[in-house]
């Protein structure tokens, strides 16, 4: 068997299953982009410099971007079938234990790829070594850490349901030593000076990387830190503020089956089309979140002045739980380094006026939840 497009070409292996090799990028011949896709890509980058601008009138904008992180991480998390919540990240934030929870671990780890590769962006490109570090991080002692995190695979990988072999996979990616000279082409593109449109660019790139499937584990995890990663790397984005895990679980058919046109009939436009709606889609919810929290933080802030005795422990508190939006008494006495009976106070009163719940009738160690704010980032996030 050998078929091909402009995207690539089917080869039949040996052992008589069909493996895709990709042609290099950019495309041959180029994008085709119509009166449609310069609208989206439009719109995509308006309502992205939109969410880059309203990031800087965030009171913190790191405290809020650590949240979404945490967000991102959950959603993207679920994508690959793990069941955990916003809520079980929090808890365990809180709580600072040993993980026990492989789904939990999985999500954290997420949460610590992202801060990782964020911090080695300033030292290095984004390159195969970097992207190596990062799935390290990914997968440590997490579903597939035993698949060799950090390394490409030395053998080949499918795509299928549960129980599936190579003969009937949905998708066969490149064999290894395709695999690599993909890999290699794409590192060049990714880093190249050319004239793409940024947002077609990294529309490119996570296709085909997700074609590639350089790991056996966490490929769909890395190619969606990749697109964050890109635009931070390319000054596109100030703050790393553009998830799109929410968009693709919400269309996840969708997303599939336009990567997989992309295989089949090298329709590189549909593709790029449908993630141009999404980026534009995430950056308007990304911004109606930030105002909502602004606008939360600024009533709290009123009350906390008109309604406590000391406003002073209270305002600093609020700043705090943008960080830490689930507490106990300890934990609170520790922040505002204050003794026990004046954080027991201080949370009371703010139970009182209703900014913080109790989330058990304990007496001992209950937590406190900053539910406003929980509820307001928590959206798409519940497990059905």
């Amino acid at each position: 068997m050998k078929s091909q497009n402009r995207s690539g070409r089917f080869i039949r292996q040996i052992s008589n299953y069909a493996a895709f090799i990709p042609n290099p990028l950019p495309p041959d011949p180029p994008i085709h982009i119509d009166s449609e896709m310069i609208n989206l890509l439009s719109a995509a980058d308006r309502k992205l410099g939109r969410l880059d601008g309203i990031t800087q009138t965030l009171p913190n904008p790191d405290l809020f971007v650590a949240m979404y992180v945490k967000k991102e991480a959950v959603l993207s998390s679920q994508i690959e079938g793990t069941q955990a919540s916003l809520i079980d990240i929090l808890e365990n934030d809180e709580e600072n234990q040993e993980y026990k929870e492989k789904s939990v671990e999985e999500v954290v780890n997420y949460v610590n790829a992202m801060n990782y590769g964020i911090e080695r962006l300033k030292d290095l490109p984004l390159c195969l070594r970097l992207i190596r570090e990062i799935h390290g991080v990914l997968l440590k002692n997490a579903r597939g850490g035993e698949r060799n995190p950090g390394e490409f695979r030395k053998s080949q990988n499918w795509i299928g349901p549960a129980g599936s072999t190579l003969l009937d996979a949905a998708f066969v990616p490149p064999p290894v030593p395709e695999m690599l000279d993909a890999m290699n082409n794409l590192e060049m593109f990714i880093n190249d000076d050319d004239d793409i449109p940024p947002l077609i660019k990294i529309g490119l790139i996570h296709a085909q990387f997700e074609t590639i499937h350089l790991f056996l584990d966490g490929n769909g995890r890395m190619g969606r830190l990749l697109i964050t990663f890109w635009l931070y790397q390319q000054k596109i984005l100030s703050k790393p503020l553009l998830y799109l895990s929410f968009y693709f679980k919400k269309n996840r058919v969708e997303y599939y089956d336009r990567l997989m046109d992309i295989r089949l009939k090298g329709d590189w436009e549909g593709w790029l089309k449908f993630f141009l709606k999404g980026i534009a889609e995430v950056s308007d919810e990304a911004i109606d979140t930030a105002k909502r929290i602004l606008e939360m933080k600024d009533h709290h802030a009123l009350k906390i002045n008109q309604q406590l005795r000391n406003p002073s422990n209270g305002l600093k508190l609020l700043e705090r739980l943008f960080e830490n939006p689930i507490v106990t008494v300890n934990k609170v006495s520790q922040m505002l380094e204050v003794s026990y009976p004046t954080a027991s106070t201080l949370v009371n009163e703010l139970c009182n006026i209703g900014l913080l719940r109790s989330n058990s009738n304990a007496q001992r160690n209950r937590k406190f939840s900053y539910f406003g704010y929980i509820n307001i980032l928590q959206a798409g996030t519940e497990l059905k």
